[in-house]
């Protein structure tokens, strides 16, 4: 496993981890689900349930994997390698990706402008310097929009444990503001 999804991943868990209590559980996606749908005005009920869906599938799939204890709570060292299992978590991560680059193309032309973009990951947590940084790294056209499916392909490689030096890479890195 590289280093840098290790730094991925370990970001990732510290955001959904929307209450602060160090732990993953139901409440933290219920929180991340709102934030991001609140983000997401001008996107279609379609979309919205789309999003809300892939959430939920997303808490399923890691407390039906990970919680052996029945405790209802993921800690960081239980996420880390499981996330980072294609074979196990890609589906789950798939309609994640999916879903949330849809719901970041309200109009339907498979393109995503930057300000939408930037609000859904600021919904997420991420920090806007970074969310700039990698919207450039995915080579915007000259309206300054990346396509649905350039997010969504980020969105899995951001997971992929093999991967480095990808755009999902400069989420990760220490960007003054």
């Amino acid at each position: 496993m590289r280093t840098e999804a290790t730094k991925r991943v370990e970001l990732i868990f510290s955001l959904f981890d929307a209450n602060g209590n160090g732990v993953l559980d139901s409440g933290d996606f219920d929180l991340m689900t709102g934030r991001v749908l609140e983000a997401a005005v001008a996107s279609d009920d379609g979309a919205k349930e789309a999003i809300r869906a892939a959430f939920r599938r997303y808490w399923t799939t890691l407390a039906t994997e990970l919680d052996a204890n029945g405790d209802g709570v993921i800690s960081v060292d239980e996420f880390r390698p499981f996330v980072l299992d294609p074979e196990r978590f890609g589906p789950t991560i798939t309609e994640f990706a999916e879903a949330l680059a849809v719901l970041g193309d309200p109009d339907g032309d498979g393109l995503i402008e930057r300000p939408l973009f930037v609000s859904l990951m600021t919904a997420i947590g991420f920090a806007e310097a970074n969310i700039h940084a990698l919207f450039d790294a995915f080579g915007p056209d000259a309206e300054d929009r990346i396509t649905v499916t350039t997010w969504a392909r980020g969105i899995v490689d951001y997971y992929a444990p093999d991967l480095g030096g990808i755009p999902a890479d400069q989420l990760v890195t220490v960007r003054a503001v």
